[in-house]
């Protein structure tokens, strides 16, 4: 494995928890929005990780050198098909006749733990980065 391909392998995830950030942050704050342009309340997304493999040319599959290493993507955001909450409030102009409103399906505190998931994982993987410079550096001082 060379350095480039080292270093590749955490830039891709920390790629795919920054786009997990983006989306979480996009839920908390919709978790009010009775009404969105496409119809009704806002539905909570998710972000689905794939396994990417490292190596992508033909010619680089052939010399196998890594043996399976492989790298996350982001393979799909999916619309969660939990139902919304429905919350009597008569008053509310979104009301339907009976008086209730729907409301979206996020649940603040699911999305407060999964930011939490998503900032741990961010940090192991600039963990990993600054590792793979510092013996980068390393192994340019022994070469010295």
């Amino acid at each position: 494995m060379n350095i480039s391909q080292a270093f590749s392998i955490p830039a891709a995830a920390l790629d795919a928890q920054r786009e997990r950030l983006n989306i979480i942050s996009s839920n908390l704050a919709n978790v009010d929005s009775t009404e969105t342009p496409e119809g009704g309340p806002y539905r909570r997304r998710d972000v689905v990780f794939a396994a990417a493999p490292l190596n992508q040319s033909f010619e680089n599959t052939l010399n196998q050198e890594l043996n399976g290493v492989q790298q996350v993507k982001i393979s799909n955001i999916v619309h969660d098909p939990r139902p919304f909450r429905k919350v009597f409030e008569p008053a509310h102009p979104g009301a339907d006749e009976e008086g209730y409103v729907l409301y979206p399906n996020v649940n603040a505190m699911e999305e407060m733990v999964n930011m939490i998931s998503a900032l741990r994982s961010y940090e192991a993987n600039v963990t990993v980065l600054n590792s793979i410079k510092s013996m980068a550096q390393k192994a340019l001082e022994i070469s010295r």
